[in-house]
């Protein structure tokens, strides 16, 4: 494994452990094998830059395990985001992290604008098999909002998050109801 992996395999390792905002250049190159400082830059150009690749490496893989074996957003899905593992814990928080230092940092912000307008269109044509481009934005936009409100009442929370069946049962009345209004 080369140092670019390394460094990967580190941030990670750090976001994980340390955070998105405590974790420094020092901290990542120690999780890297010891790997020269320097070697950060000349692979991804910044600390900042490895952290947010390492961060949406590891969200999309959080993403892959809880849609895992899910054709589409019903209750088996939703409950794995409305309840995830305690080992989940240190990646939702990193990612809460990151975007809160987008508001200061236009790199970040710029790159989890990108992830999430790719995320977007995955989303709606993986769980809801909507192609059309508009629709899939604004079906996209709303079921991601959907994770982001889950997981964050899930860290603040647990015993008191809504479960997969409470959402299923949510949505499905919103639907009635905007079907009657």
């Amino acid at each position: 494994m080369g140092h670019r992996e390394q460094l990967m395999a580190g941030a990670k390792r750090c976001l994980e452990e340390r955070g998105y905002a405590r974790t420094t250049s020092r901290d990542i190159a120690a999780a890297a094998n010891n790997a020269p400082v320097g070697t950060i830059n000349y692979h991804y150009g910044s600390k900042e830059a490895l952290l947010n690749a390492a961060l949406l490496e590891i969200v999309h893989e959080w993403g892959d395990r809880v849609s895992r074996g899910a054709e589409r957003a019903d209750e088996r899905y939703w409950r794995r985001v409305a309840a995830p593992e305690a080992a989940d814990r240190p990646v939702l928080v990193a990612a809460l992290e990151a975007q809160a230092e987008a508001e200061r940092t236009p790199e970040i912000r710029q790159q989890i604008a990108e992830a999430y307008a790719k995320a977007r269109t995955t989303l709606s044509a993986e769980l809801y098999g909507v192609d059309d481009p508009d629709e899939a934005r604004a079906v996209g936009s709303v079921h991601m909002a959907l994770t982001a409100g889950l997981t964050q009442q899930w860290l603040i929370d647990p015993d008191s998050a809504p479960s997969g069946a409470d959402v299923v049962r949510a949505l499905r009345a919103l639907a009635d109801h905007l079907a009657d209004g």
